[in-house]
Order: structure tokens, then C-alpha cells, then sequence
């Protein structure tokens, strides 16, 4: 692997050992920390920061498929007149990661590309579904003792069939693995169980005829190129009132056609690294727990990059002062 490959997963062919990079990513993230101080693991894992990756999967997008057709018109249309000028555009505006812990799965049906479905980021992914999620499952047997969050959602083009046999598949793909959605999971009632994935599916019809499904996680996201912005929204979310299950915070900029105009030298990456440090250090002072203001995921792009990972879940131990401070650290309540 190149220097670029092992530091983003972006595969030199759609063969490449996929193992090795849910390693090289998931594992960025050691419960090791965590097993140090054993109250905090009987805290339930909505109350807890957890890092997320925003648009995961989008690390190897397909430049020979056609723009998503959920996207604007206009931009469709020049596709299909121009594809050698907008496809290049979309792949650097569009191309993010493989994933880290939480997973934001957003799934489409390719034109022409047969009964697999792919992930999709403005353009369809080279990898398919089934594909990754085996792999994921090969990598979960060998780290008995992670636990990720799987959030599958936009469905684009998809079928009533296309959905009974992707839920179909992911429940005989994961089994065992599931943890039941009303459940409400602990990491060490998830080690003594063997349960490995929490699997949000956003459809209504599918999650209420499979008690392994979970419903829709909140994702929290400004919709702007402006950190500031960001965590102005953010903060006024928080005032609110937290979801009573996981939801997630979103750190990830948003561009649009007159940024992109603006900054014909930029892309996605550069414009998240280069406003990054004012989000990390709002990140820095959150705390987790299920209280007013406490966050949960918190999903940035571009994870690998920065401390992001190291904030986050440095996070958590905020939980043990607190504990510390009403009950001499004896024990954490579950929540």
C-alpha cells in the first residue's frame, strides 16, 4: 500500500484486502482505556462519546457512474452532457472515508448495476454492500470485544424487495451480533452477550418487523462550509434537550455550488483540515451523559487525519470525575 492508501483506505483495486482496513480504521479506537475503569462500562452507550465518521464507505467512489438521482437537476444534466468535467468535481467534493465505531451507511441502487447495492456519496461507491458488510463481520469475529454502531439510511431507488433482502441479509449476516432495540446496552452487558453491532435501519415498515433494528439516529449537521456556523448550530441543539437514545453531533462541513466556485483549489479534505482546530476544541469541552448539553457520537469526515479520535473518547472519563465527586467513584449509574 502507498503512503495515501494506508493513511485513507482507498484501495489500489476493488480486491484489496478489506480486512486490513476495517483494522487499520475501527481499531484506531482501543477499548483498552475504557477496560481500566470498569464502572464506566455499566454505562449505557447512548450516554457515552463515541466517535463517528460521516458518509462512511465514500472512499472509493465510482467515476464511470452517473450522479445520485436525488441530486439537484441542473446537476444532472450537466452530467450527462459534460461527465468528464462534473464527475471529477463531485469526487473530490464527495470522497471521504472507510469509518470509525459509528458507521453512517447510506445506501443507493447504481443504474444498470444488477440486484447489488452500493454506498453513495453525490456518485455511487465501487464497492458494494454485501461486500463490506461481510468483511465487517470477518473483523468483528476477530475483536470479540468491539462494539460499533451501524446507521443505514437514504435507501435510494431502492424496492420494497430490495429491502426485505438487505434486512434479511444483515440479519443472518450478523446474528448473534445484534443487540435487540429494546435493549439498552451497556459495553459490558454487550461483552457478556457476545453483541457486537447496534444497527439503525431508517425504515419505518422494516424496523417495526425486526426487534434487531433500530430506529433512526438523530444526526445533528449545520448544512455549512463555516465552523463557526457549525458550532453556533450545534450549541443551540444542545439547549434543546438531547434525544433520549444515541444521536450524533456532526463536526462535517457542507459546501455548495458557490463555495465550490469561490475555492476552485479546495476540496473536501482541505477545506475540513483547514477548519478543523475550532471544532476540535469545541469538541474538547463537551461532556457525555444524558443530561441537557450531553453528546453522544460525535461524527466528523476525514477521522484518521487529526486528534479527533483522542478527544473523543478522552471525553468519557469525564464521566468517572463525576461519579467520583457523588459517589467516591464507586459505581457510575447506568443512566
Amino acid at each position: 500500500m502507498s503512503e495515501e492508501e494506508t493513511q485513507t483506505g482507498c484501495p489500489v483495486s476493488r480486491r484489496s484486502s478489506w480486512t486490513s482496513r476495517f483494522g487499520t480504521w475501527l481499531f484506531l479506537v482501543k477499548p483498552e482505556p475504557l477496560r481500566k475503569y470498569p464502572n464506566v462500562l455499566n454505562v449505557n452507550t447512548n450516554h457515552l462519546c463515541v466517535t463517528g465518521s460521516h458518509d462512511s464507505m465514500s472512499f472509493c467512489l465510482d467515476m464511470s457512474s452517473p450522479v445520485l438521482r436525488s441530486e439537484p437537476w441542473l446537476l444532472r444534466i450537466m452530467d450527462r452532457l459534460f461527465p468528464c468535467l462534473t464527475r471529477p468535481c463531485i469526487y473530490r467534493w464527495s470522497t471521504t472515508q472507510l469509518g470509525i465505531r459509528y458507521l453512517d451507511l447510506r445506501i443507493a441502487r447504481k443504474p444498470a448495476g444488477g440486484s447489488s447495492l452500493f454506498f453513495a456519496h453525490g456518485i455511487y461507491t465501487l464497492t458494494c454492500v454485501k461486500e463490506a458488510l461481510e468483511e465487517l463481520a470477518l473483523w468483528l469475529d476477530a475483536h470479540p470485544k468491539e462494539v460499533i454502531i451501524i446507521s443505514c439510511s437514504h435507501f435510494e431507488s431502492l424496492t420494497d424487495e430490495d429491502h426485505v433482502q438487505l434486512v434479511d441479509f444483515i440479519l443472518s449476516l450478523f446474528s448473534k451480533k445484534l443487540c435487540l432495540s429494546q435493549d439498552t446496552p451497556t459495553l459490558r452487558s454487550c461483552w457478556s452477550g457476545g453483541q457486537q453491532v447496534i444497527l439503525s435501519y431508517d425504515d419505518l415498515q422494516m424496523e417495526c418487523q425486526h426487534r434487531q433494528l433500530w430506529p433512526k439516529i438523530p444526526y445533528w449537521y449545520a448544512d455549512s462550509p463555516d465552523p463557526k456556523k457549525v458550532i453556533t448550530y450545534l450549541e443551540e441543539k444542545k439547549r434543546k434537550g438531547r434525544p433520549g437514545s444515541f444521536y450524533v453531533s456532526g463536526l462535517n462541513l457542507t459546501e455548495d455550488a458557490l463555495y465550490i466556485l469561490l475555492h476552485p483549489l479546495q476540496n473536501l479534505r482541505t477545506m475540513t483540515m483547514e477548519a478543523l482546530s475550532p471544532l476540535l476544541r469545541w469538541t474538547a469541552e463537551q461532556r457525555p451523559g444524558p443530561g441537557v448539553g450531553g453528546v453522544n457520537i460525535i461524527g466528523c469526515d476525514f477521522v484518521g487525519f487529526s486528534r479527533f479520535c483522542s478527544i473523543v473518547i478522552g471525553l468519557n472519563f469525564k464521566l468517572l470525575k463525576a461519579a467520583a465527586r457523588t459517589s467516591s467513584g464507586s459505581q457510575l449509574p447506568p443512566g
